[in-house]
């Protein structure tokens, strides 16, 4: 033999015991402190190893209410530091996607100043939509409102991820579909519903000042009106969207600048919600959880119960000092998504920039499980919109299971049909086709294992049309080959003849594929992606085995049998 032949076989057998060495872990069970040199494994999607796919979408008329709101009360804040006074006044919705919020100014002197400093600070941001006297009327610009746009999806997306990365999901896809949508698929997850609590869960933390001015009984009164009127919340719908409704409802009745918000007490034994305790809090929060540096559970030690110890940032230690300050002996309602998880009383103004919230009863167990998964969404960032669930799917494991038995039977069944089918048609020259076709698929199943690629049941269909394409290759060159020894040619000008007719037809059907794979790839979702990456793993694959180990074994061939005739 060449000694490039010898090169070429040396590069192959490498690569071959490298594939190996890749593949062996996902066929044999290996412990995680194994001494084993690879420790990846083909990673299963949402179809083979059961899980859950949502789609999520954005509304964004809420997104432009909550932004409008946020920036009063910076424009509030902005006004006190350079010393005129003023108060966050109503927001107004008259217009559906253009929420406006009003600044009213206590001295009709600073109207102008407070004008320029506005425009100073907040240029592009927002506009004026209008002035009456010393009410300023301020609403989001049209580029503001692409920008919210733009980065609610990628930023929505970031938060999911890392709630999903601390609540140890392998493998999560989180994808945005056109700017409005995201698609989420977690393989193998058991607890269904606590994922789904984890991903929706909107951790907008709010500390919003408690109005005790009006009477339980007249707030009560209100919250038994809107009952009568059908305005109930109900289990299995979203305690927001009940809020949402409820104060919309109440417009008329509430003081201005002011809504309603809840204390749920949920019951130990079913979790149910046994009773609602009403409060009447302002509708701009003076704080909120975008100042949050850190949330941990700890325990008090007193009462053997877990609460979650919140760090603010340095802005934000600075505006609750300046905020328990203020309002010394007066409530603090401290409310996520909506729900009173807490409304103290301040007795002295609180420095160092740290709080708390404390839980509901339930067990100690119970306890601890909320206040890990609370303290998980808060570390982990609020997401910037409401999420709202559009579809859902959930796949048992079994029925993943029962899909890796099939395809491994069909699997075993289709190969042995084909390499009967090579053995009988192209005699002992088929066997060379046999084992580059072993060698594809051990090389595209290594290549999954060291790009850390998801296998899913369109993946294992790519895997099958590469083994079809590889076959294909394969009758190509051996017709070849066979139309050279008809014409009388000897084996060595035959088979080199067979290889050279034969390249460029296949490399021009793989690379069209690989075009369509590549589109598939960029533009398709989910199992579409699954099926582009092994079929693109595949073509290269194809083209190495096929022609090259193929060229390279049959030389081997005919070195053995020279002047003999060729078994083909």
């Amino acid at each position: 033999m060449k000694r490039s032949w010898w090169y070429r076989f040396t590069f192959l057998l490498v690569v071959t015991c490298m594939a190996i060495m890749f593949v062996i872990p996902t066929f044999f069970d290996f412990k995680e402190n194994s001494s084993y040199p690879v420790k990846s494994k083909i990673s299963l999607g949402l179809d083979l190893q059961g899980g859950l796919y949502m789609i999520l979408g954005i509304d964004f008329n809420k997104v432009y209410r909550d932004e409008v709101r946020s920036y009063a009360r910076k424009i509030e804040y902005l006004l006190k530091d350079q010393g005129i006074e003023s108060k966050v006044g109503e927001l107004v919705e008259s217009e559906e996607g253009d929420p406006r919020h009003s600044i009213v100014l206590t001295r009709p002197t600073d109207v102008e100043m407070a004008k320029d400093k506005i425009r100073e600070y907040f240029p592009s941001v927002i506009r004026m939509t209008n002035e009456n006297g010393t009410t300023l009327e301020y609403g989001l610009t049209k580029i503001t409102k692409t920008n919210i746009e733009e980065q609610s999806v990628s930023k929505s997306i970031e938060v999911i991820r890392n709630r999903i990365d601390e609540f140890g999901v392998s493998e999560p896809e989180i994808v945005s579909q056109g700017n409005d949508r995201i698609i989420v698929a977690l393989p193998g997850v058991k607890d269904i519903d606590r994922a789904k609590e984890l991903i929706g869960k909107t951790a907008k933390l709010e500390f919003k000042m408690v109005n005790d001015e009006v009477p339980l009984v007249t707030i009560q009164g209100w919250v038994d009106k809107a009952k009568k009127d059908g305005i109930d919340f109900k289990k299995g719908n979203r305690f927001s969207d009940y809020l949402a409704t409820l104060n919309n409802y109440l417009k008329k009745d509430l003081p201005a600048g002011y809504e309603m918000a809840f204390e749920k007490t949920v019951s130990k034994f079913n979790n149910e919600v046994e009773s609602m305790m009403p409060y009447l809090v302002e509708s701009n929060p003076r704080l909120t959880g975008d100042q949050l540096a850190d949330a941990r559970v700890q325990i008090d030690q007193q009462k053997n119960e877990p609460y979650v110890s919140l760090d603010f940032k340095t802005q934000g230690a600075k505006i609750f000092e300046e905020l328990t300050g203020a309002n010394v002996g007066k409530r603090m309602a401290i409310i996520l998504d909506g729900n009173v998880y807490s409304a103290p009383n301040i007795l002295t103004r609180i420095a160092g920039g740290r709080a708390q919230i404390t839980l509901g009863g339930g067990g100690f167990n119970k306890v601890m499980k909320e206040a890990r998964d609370l303290a998980l969404v808060l570390r982990a960032g609020a997401l910037p919109v409401q999420l709202d669930f559009l579809e859902q799917r959930t796949v048992g494991p079994s029925l993943g299971q029962d899909s890796i038995q099939k395809a491994e039977l069909a699997s075993v069944v289709g190969a042995l049909a084909v390499f009967l089918f090579i053995l009988i048609y192209y005699k002992l020259s088929g066997m060379i086709a046999i084992v580059t076709l072993a060698l594809n698929v051990l090389f595209v199943l290594a290549s999954l294992v060291g790009l850390e690629a998801t296998l899913t049941l369109p993946g294992i269909a790519g895997i099958a049309l590469t083994v079809g394409m590889a076959i294909d290759a394969n009758i190509i060159i051996y017709e070849r080959i066979r139309e050279e020894v008809r014409k009388g040619l000897t084996n060595y000008k035959a088979v080199e003849g067979g290889f050279q007719h034969a390249f460029w037809t296949i490399i021009d059907a793989n690379i069209t594929t690989a075009l369509a794979g590549l589109c598939l790839l960029n533009f398709g979702t989910g199992p579409i992606r699954g099926f582009a990456v092994t079929l693109l793993i595949g073509i290269v694959a194809t083209i190495y085995t096929s022609y090259f180990v193929g060229r390279m074994l049959f030389e081997f061939y005919m070195d053995k049998v020279e002047g003999q005739e060729l078994s083909i």
